[in-house]
């Protein structure tokens, strides 16, 4: 990884019970206090709504979280599944956070294999349920 933060084997273990068990609806992961490593901070049921998920992330500080976002696809072709991978760096956090979390992002993204798509958000509509839902049927990236 560029900044030398490593990731805690927690992260891969609690991505494996979402992607596979359906343990949980969404992982928030943190930079740990003294910075060396990225840690699970938090974990939803399942079932869990995505605002409930969009409002657990904090205002004015990084965090990276995966969701398993489910919608019902276009045309009446079912109810779908992915799982998202979101950068949450709000315009108000800090500088330094904002660069250890997008530098130390390549690392935990690599270990979490199976996400389908991915968000870089910096405020609230970045990651507002119909933004993600746009996102996520066309498949791919935002930033």
């Amino acid at each position: 990884m560029a900044s030398g933060v490593g990731v805690h084997d927690d992260c891969v273990s609690k991505f494996q019970e979402l992607k596979l068990g359906h343990k949980m609806s969404y992982i928030i992961f943190k930079l740990a206090d003294d910075l060396s490593e990225i840690m699970v901070e938090k974990t939803g049921e399942p079932g869990t709504p995505y605002n409930d998920f969009a409002a657990a992330l904090p205002k004015d500080d990084c965090r990276y979280a995966v969701y398993d976002f489910t919608y019902e696809q276009a045309g009446g072709g079912g109810q779908r599944s992915k799982i998202l991978f979101v950068l949450w760096s709000p315009d108000t956090a800090k500088i330094k956070s904002k660069m250890l979390y997008t530098s130390s992002k390549d690392g935990l993204r690599k270990c979490l294999v199976g996400i389908q798509t991915e968000i870089q958000a910096t405020d609230s509509s970045e990651i507002d349920y119909e933004t993600v839902l746009d996102k996520v049927t066309r498949g791919g990236t935002t930033a």
